[in-house]
């Protein structure tokens, strides 16, 4: 039978541990769930979830019918959340079948019905944080240098290169260092749970228009504070967009 384990090299979907610290979830600042700790559960390998033990929760479910078959936690069933005169629809999940014994009396609530999550006092965003997941983002000599269109659209000798586990090092620039006058806000943001909201660039260099190709961090989260107010390009989102590093290209997947 599978079992909760206390560590893992490789994260495998269905993998659970015990979580190690104290989480809360609340709606309109009514308390939901309190877990010293929750158990995190991959259902993917992308990002843990936090299920809940019963005495954990603090509002009351009401059963709303079966919910989506997961590949590694089986058939789930959906709950209504009843906080006093509200109701938050099937914000609550159960996999009474799951293959971790364990899970199956657990709960896990969506992660967007409620609006506030807190790791000890400090706000969570996004989704859980996976221990496993690491976030650096150090000072750099290197030389950067970005060509579209034929035209250097940056170029500095002091990155910031932010390195995340799983993913690909990232080059922020100084704006100072950056043509910003080829780059158009865009109303596109994207959400990390270590480093916070960012915001878009499209890039035009005489006809060519590559949309979304930069983003930055205004006011990061805590892994991110070296990078705040600085550029990063994607040169994987488009062919058109060259990324040098020490004078080789890098080019994506």
């Amino acid at each position: 039978m599978a079992e909760i384990v206390r560590s893992a090299a490789v994260i495998q979907p269905g993998m659970a541990q015990p979580g190690s610290v104290r989480v809360r979830a609340y709606s309109s600042g009514e308390l939901v769930a309190d877990a010293d700790p929750p158990l995190l559960v991959w259902e993917h390998r992308y990002y843990p979830q936090y299920f809940f033990a019963p005495d954990d929760l603090k509002a009351d479910l009401r059963p709303a019918g079966p919910g989506s078959r997961s590949k590694s936690l089986g058939p789930s069933e959906l709950f209504d959340v009843v906080l006093g005169g509200r109701l938050l629809a099937g914000a609550a999940q159960r996999y009474p079948e799951a293959p971790i014994e364990g899970l199956r009396d657990a709960v896990t609530l969506t992660w967007s019905a409620f609006d506030t999550w807190l790791a000890e006092e400090e706000v969570i965003h996004t989704h859980a944080r996976d221990p496993y997941v690491r976030v650096d983002a150090m000072p750099s000599s290197r030389h950067v240098r970005v060509v579209a269109g034929g035209e250097v659209v940056a170029e500095s000798r002091r990155p910031v290169v932010l390195t995340q586990t799983g993913l690909p090092p990232r080059y922020y620039l100084p704006r100072l260092d950056v043509r910003m006058d080829l780059l158009t806000p865009t109303d596109t943001v994207s959400y990390c749970a270590y480093k916070g909201t960012a915001s878009y660039w499209t890039l035009n260099v005489g006809d060519l228009e590559l949309t979304d190709i930069a983003w930055g961090y205004d006011t990061p989260l805590r892994e991110g504070l070296r990078v705040a107010g600085l550029v990063c390009f994607w040169p994987e989102k488009s062919p058109d967009l060259q990324f040098y590093v020490d004078g080789e290209l890098i080019e994506g997947p």
